[in-house]
């Protein structure tokens, strides 16, 4: 029989103060999220109320004398109170109100974005801290697809992160659902999905792997011969590959939705210059309500509603705080889109250069992952349109004449190169990269397949019309 024993062991994990966690889901919150966080505390928090919508309460106050009541004040850091103490009870809430406030927490059903959705499971990951900031960076990587938007060694490099942990961390991301989450592309989100659903030696596998060209063409004869395996075997295989999806993350695209407020406006003033404001107007405006911060310092309020009264104050507090800092945070980001991207603002897409997290985070003086978590989901107005906030990092190349372009006006150049082509006689994936190349901007053969890919543009042999 084995003997039981005791061991004793030392080891540090890093974990977030309450307060800080807060904040982090405060500024990653996106606008139409803030706004149901911001409703549902208004219900359940009796000390905050909405300055545009408040109303004037008609009971006297403290007199203004007592010395107290400040101090009382000073100790406290929210504005919540219940209309229960008003009414005289000597319990601030009763089981009939939790259970009325956790039936209207339940019904507030706020639309999820992918991140959101991907950073839940991230949080409820057990992992080194290491792998977690990867996994992080990885996050605030991935387009609407749920795909990651470049090499996963360059991400490494950008964001001084070991590949080894990057490794482990997309790994962990691929795992996430939905599944095909974290791929580099179609070819490879379509093999994740199969492995998921079936492993790796399934005939749906090794068609996805070894002859999507084929697949593409139907070639079933050719691909039944080489597997070995019926032409009635290879339709049924290529029937279920039909039912994958080639956009993971589509269920939560946010163009779907059409409550879609820009987070920020970027314009010109009056003198010409860009510059941008938020658009903090659909936001309700909070403040703690005197009349119950003055009911800490009154004689006669009950100890327990008193204490009641801080811990109310202290959230509140805590919620008005992290948002000035969210609305201020992705203000500064802003005024340095403004700073970098000038050409795209006057010219447009074809114009946006390269820039990364990690830049606007060292003129910020913050971390690339609070970048990265202050634009999930926000979006900016621009003289070009709404675009997602994220939409203006992006690694890029440079022309031959030294200027800069990204990836998203490299994608600009193929869109409009394919509109342009005759429908007889399509480019091919190596006579785009070509032009692009007669244009200054060199890009390899197999970019330029990943980037139409992205675009949603048919290989050259199914664009043709005759």
């Amino acid at each position: 029989m084995a003997e039981a024993s005791l061991h004793q062991s030392l080891s540090q994990q890093q974990t977030l103060a309450p307060q800080m966690r807060k904040s982090l889901e405060i500024l990653q919150a996106s606008t139409l999220e803030l706004t149901q966080v911001v409703r549902m505390a208004l219900e359940t928090n009796p000390v905050l109320e909405d300055i545009t919508e408040s109303v004037s309460l008609d009971e006297e106050g403290p007199d203004p004398e007592e010395a107290d009541s400040m101090e009382y004040l000073n100790e406290t850091d929210d504005d919540w109170r219940d209309r229960s103490i008003m009414e005289g009870r000597s319990s601030p809430w009763t089981s009939e109100d939790e259970e009325r406030r956790q039936r209207l927490y339940d019904s507030i059903v706020a639309p999820e974005t992918l991140q959101q959705h991907l950073q839940n499971q991230l949080d409820l990951s057990m992992v080194d801290p290491d792998i977690r900031e990867a996994a992080q960076a990885i996050l605030g990587n991935l387009d609407e697809r749920g795909f990651l938007d470049m090499p996963l060694k360059d991400l490494a490099v950008r964001m001084e992160i070991r590949p080894a942990n990057m490794n482990a961390a997309l790994k962990l991301v691929q795992s996430f659902d939905p599944a095909g989450v974290g791929a580099s592309g179609i070819p490879e989100s379509l093999l994740l999905q199969l492995e998921r659903a079936e492993g790796t030696e399934t005939i749906e596998y090794k068609i996805v792997r070894d002859h999507l060209e084929d697949l593409a063409r139907k070639r079933y004869p050719q691909i039944a011969k080489t597997l070995g395996t019926s032409i009635e075997r290879i339709t049924e295989a290529a029937s279920r590959i039909g039912r994958l999806s080639p956009n993971p993350g589509g269920d939560f695209d946010p163009t779907g939705n059409p409550y879609i407020l820009p987070d920020v406006v970027i314009e010109k003033d009056d003198e010409g210059n860009w510059s941008a404001r938020l658009t903090g107007e659909h936001l309700p405006n909070l403040r703690i309500n005197d009349f119950y911060k003055d009911m800490i310092g009154r004689n006669g309020t009950d100890s327990k509603a008193r204490q009641f009264l801080r811990d109310q104050i202290r959230e509140g507090r805590s919620l008005i705080r992290s948002i000035s800092l969210r609305q201020e945070t992705i203000l500064a980001i802003a005024h340095q889109l403004i700073k970098h991207q000038p050409q795209f603002l006057t010219k447009g897409p074809r114009f946006l250069r390269p820039l990364t997290m990690n830049d606007v985070a060292d003129e910020l003086n913050l971390h690339a992952t609070t970048v990265s978590r202050a634009v999930a989901g926000k979006y900016v107005l621009t003289p070009h349109g709404l675009m997602e906030m994220r939409a203006f990092f992006a690694t890029g190349y440079q022309t031959s004449s030294g200027e800069e372009v990204s990836n998203a006006g490299v994608r600009e150049a193929i869109q409009q190169l394919v509109s342009q082509e005759n429908p007889s006689k399509p480019l091919s994936d190596d006579a785009l990269a070509k032009k692009l190349a007669a244009q200054g901007i060199k890009v390899a053969r197999r970019t330029v397949a990943k980037y139409r890919e992205q675009l949603n543009i048919l290989p050259s042999h199914l664009r043709k019309s005759f």
